[in-house]
């Protein structure tokens, strides 16, 4: 595969899931959005985003 097939799986089978996780669970949704208007209060959630975008992006990089 190449690279460009790469970083466009990396992109697109998250969003993928996600877009899944919220059709087969609607509640997910009401939860991801009480967060987004409450970010004080669950801050965490942007902990486990950071977290996951790390480990989706940082850890394929290049071996050395």
């Amino acid at each position: 595969m190449s690279v460009r097939t790469i970083a466009f799986l990396k992109i697109t089978i998250p969003l993928l899931v996600i877009g899944a996780l919220v059709l087969i669970f609607p509640k997910a949704l009401g939860f991801v959005e009480m967060g987004a208007r409450e970010v004080r209060y669950l801050w965490w959630m942007i902990l486990l985003v950071a977290l996951a975008a790390w480990l989706i992006w940082g850890l394929g990089g290049k071996k050395k």
